[in-house]
Parts: C-alpha cells; sequence; structure tokens
C-alpha cells in the first residue's frame, strides 16, 4: 500500500501521469488531494490515489476523461490487468487513449469492440486521420511486442481482420468511368491493409480504384495493367524481402506504361529513377487524386 500525504510530484512518478494531467484532473473533475494538514498544501491520500490509478486505467481503455472520473468518484472497479492480455502492454506512444482503449481490447481479443471503437474514429475523423494517428500506433505497437516476445500473433490477426472490415464496410461509389488507379502488393508480400486504407480514403472522396491486394506476382500484374490501362500504379512493399527494384522496372518498361509508378512501403531498395515514394497515406492519396481529376 502507497502510503499517504504525497505531493503532486510523487504522485506523478509513482502512477506515471504527468503532474499537469494530474492538475487538470483536479481542476475538471475533482480528483485532486484531499489530505491536509495545518500550514501545508494539501496531499494526496491513499484514497485519492486509488481514485487517480481508476481515472487512468478508464481512459486507457478508451473511456472519455469525463465519464472515467465519474466512474473513478463512484468507486467502479478497475478492470483487472489479466483481462487486457496476461500482463502485456501494448505501446502507443502519444496516441492518446482512444489508441490504447482499442489495443487493450484487441488483448482481450474482443473483436467487437475494437470494430466499433475503429468505425467511430473513420467516422468521426476520416480515413487518412483514423489510420494514422489511431490504428498505425496499435499496428506498430503490437508488431513490435510480437517481435520482443514471439507472441501476440493472434492478437495481430484479429486486429488485422478489424481494422479490414472496417475499412471495407465503408461504401464504394460507382465509378464515372474507368478506375484510373491499380492498387498491389508486391510478389509474395501479404501486408495488404495500408493499400485497404487508400483504397477507403479514395473511395470517401468518391473515387474508385482497383485493388489486386495481396501476393501479386508480377506477370499477373502485367496482364492487369494490358487490361485496365491504369494512369497509376502503386505497389506495397512492407518486407525487404518482398521489394525487388525489378517489379517496378518491369513496369516502366511495359509497352502500357503507367504515367505514374509509385513505390509505397519500407520494404523497397534500390529504386528506378521516376519511380515515385509517397511516405504517407495523405502523400499517397494526394498522389493518386492527382491521377484521377
Amino acid at each position: 500500500m502507497v502510503e499517504p500525504g504525497l505531493g503532486a510530484g510523487v504522485v506523478s512518478r509513482r502512477l506515471g501521469i504527468a503532474v499537469t494531467t494530474l492538475r487538470t484532473w483536479h481542476q475538471r473533475y475533482g480528483l485532486g488531494p484531499t489530505g491536509h494538514a495545518p500550514g501545508s498544501h494539501r496531499r494526496y491520500t491513499v484514497d485519492d490515489l486509488s481514485r487517480l490509478e481508476a481515472m487512468r486505467q478508464f481512459t486507457g481503455d478508451g473511456i472519455p476523461a469525463a465519464e472515467a472520473a465519474r466512474l473513478a468518484l463512484a468507486g467502479s472497479l478497475i478492470p483487472h490487468p489479466a483481462r487486457a492480455g496476461g500482463g502485456l502492454a501494448i505501446p502507443v506512444g502519444q496516441a492518446g487513449p482512444t489508441a490504447r482503449g482499442i489495443a487493450a481490447a484487441a488483448m482481450r481479443l474482443d473483436g467487437a469492440t475494437v470494430r466499433t471503437r475503429i468505425m467511430t474514429e473513420v467516422a468521426r475523423r476520416g480515413v487518412v486521420s483514423a489510420w494514422t494517428d489511431v490504428v498505425v500506433p496499435v499496428l506498430v505497437g503490437v508488431g513490435d511486442r510480437h517481435h520482443a516476445t514471439r507472441q501476440l500473433i493472434e492478437v495481430e490477426h484479429l486486429l488485422s481482420r478489424c481494422v479490414s472490415d472496417v475499412l471495407a464496410a465503408l461504401p464504394r461509389p460507382a465509378p464515372a468511368g474507368p478506375p484510373r488507379v491499380l492498387l498491389a502488393c508486391a510478389d509474395e508480400e501479404q501486408h495488404s491493409l495500408p493499400l485497404e486504407a487508400l483504397d477507403a480514403a479514395l473511395a470517401e472522396r468518391g473515387y474508385a480504384c482497383r485493388m489486386l491486394g495481396a501476393r501479386v506476382p508480377p506477370r499477373a500484374l502485367a496482364n492487369a495493367v494490358i487490361k485496365t490501362g491504369p494512369t497509376m500504379v502503386l505497389l506495397w512493399s512492407h518486407d525487404p524481402s518482398t521489394g525487388s527494384p525489378s517489379q517496378l522496372r518491369a513496369l516502366q518498361r511495359h509497352s502500357v506504361r503507367p504515367a505514374i509508378v509509385a513505390a509505397a512501403g519500407p520494404g523497397w531498395h534500390d529504386l528506378p529513377t521516376g519511380v515515385l515514394v509517397p511516405t504517407s497515406l495523405e502523400a499517397a492519396l494526394t498522389m493518386a487524386l492527382a491521377a484521377v481529376v
């Protein structure tokens, strides 16, 4: 048990909560120190610390701050840490409580909650912001934990499936003409979520594209280019083992050469001259919109 009578600095270090956050919670929600000795500032008691810990965990699960404070002040029970995946926390950097809540739900394999929260963020923020500021930090955090522990494969699969479901559920526009953008993963590349996000972001703005998805062999890609004559082809590679530049050179030498050949993802190396390299979903979207308007 933590002893009563602690100052804000000590509480900050013990609970991992910034002093400025403690002050905000005090001023806005009444989660401040209640202990008082004559002639001194108020100090945090054991009960105060319990309420702050509850507030920290509730907001970490994605509950809005005002509701989390109400629950903490009412003495609601804190969820047991084991429910979030046996004590393994998913780091999401500065992404905030929404991302932490999605990560916690994924660790519990609570697909319904993961889908609902991602869907809410897409509706509120739009595809690009929800992907960049919420989804990617959770995906990266799960991936980092997997590489460090060789665990959480089931969490990674469930999270990816939920993200894919949400993106696929967004309405697609009826194309006014043949789609001018072709999206495909590099040969043997299985990570297609970033392409699905770009497909959804284009649809959100009223444009259709063609999505070939994961593991597209060079010959199949060449046949697709012949059949559709796209203005832009974007290839995605997540891993250096799939990012062979020969795939891009083949597009550049193609008899039906696309006006824009783009390579996205961290797997590419030794890129041919003339290949464009979007470094974010927003940049790829801007590039794709230029090809369709």
